[in-house]
């Protein structure tokens, strides 16, 4: 496991401008055949807790899951870990607002489009409607977030906006809930609640 974290960290460091062959030596010693590219730290919580779920250990099936720290980022790793570079398989998710933009840099990256599933707003809003806002309020109070989560909806900007629309807002109005809550709105869906777009990436790899 730290030599895959050591791999994420290494690609990361490429991406920015670094050298690029501490990841390609990372990557044959690891055996890494597939990179998986989100958007962020939320979206790779999720990931990770739904493959731990299901018994996945992706790092012994040689898959990385690399937070992209942005949308924008994905035609630069695309190209850094698909064909142009390390040639690696490419899957991931992206938000629907933003699929012609992934569709374009995977285009100049040589890397195929189908490997990455599309969430209508974001990953939040498919998990908070797969299990219902009314059980996203219980896993808050279970958390120890309900006078926060109070407080916040009676904001006058929240008055009228549906609950999911306002959970999701409340998801992301602190640093390092949204990510909390990635991994906890997994671990709360049952096995037929599990929103496509991320069915479908586990079902993939």
């Amino acid at each position: 496991m730290t030599d895959m974290h050591a791999f994420r960290d290494s690609v990361g460091h490429w991406a920015a401008g670094g050298p690029g062959a501490p990841a390609s030596e990372l990557a044959v010693r690891l055996g890494v055949r597939t990179a998986v590219l989100l958007e962020g730290p939320s979206d790779f919580e999720a990931v990770e807790a739904l493959a731990a779920r299901r018994g996945r250990d992706l790092t012994a099936e040689g898959v990385c899951v690399v937070p992209m720290g942005g949308a924008m980022s994905v035609a630069r790793y695309a190209a850094l870990l698909g064909p142009p570079g390390l040639g690696l398989h490419l899957r991931g998710l992206c938000d629907k607002r933003e699929q012609g933009f992934y569709e374009r840099g995977l285009q100049r990256a040589r890397a195929p489009h189908q490997g990455f599933f599309v969430c209508v707003a974001d990953l939040e809003d498919e998990l908070i409607r797969a299990l219902g806002p009314a059980r996203v309020e219980e896993i808050i109070r279970a958390e120890g977030d309900l006078r926060t989560w109070q407080t916040f909806v009676r904001q006058p900007a929240q008055h009228g906006r549906p609950p999911q629309q306002q959970l999701r807002r409340f998801l992301g109005t602190k640093k390092g809930r949204k990510i909390r809550y990635g991994r906890l709105l997994v671990e709360a869906l049952a096995p037929g609640q599990v929103p496509a777009p991320l069915d479908d990436l586990l079902a993939s790899l």
